[in-house]
């Protein structure tokens, strides 16, 4: 099972998650419960995160991912409502 560390106000979160689990749905049932998110549908940015680690296997980001962030995404943001997360990652969001 991938871990996924975060980074949020000087805390590291570490936990494991299912394969292909979205960091999101896992917050809504309160299995991810320190992600901050909004709509959950790449409408709003409140769930952006910065890639430390694992980026390069995540997909590549999608139209909702370039329309909200824009050159954002060069420097390593994402939307985590629009991440699978199958891999070790290492996340930090503000």
């Amino acid at each position: 099972m991938p871990n996924v560390t975060l980074h949020q106000n000087g805390q590291v979160y570490q936990q494991e998650v299912t394969e292909n689990s979205n960091l999101v749905v896992l917050a809504g049932v309160k299995k991810f419960p320190h992600l901050k998110y909004g709509c959950g549908m790449g409408k709003c940015t409140k769930c952006m995160v910065k890639v430390v680690t694992g980026g390069d296997k995540l997909q590549e980001p999608n139209w909702k991912e370039n329309k909200m962030l824009g050159d954002k995404i060069n420097e390593g943001f994402r939307l985590a409502c629009q991440l699978y997360i199958s891999e070790d990652i290492e996340l930090c969001q503000e």
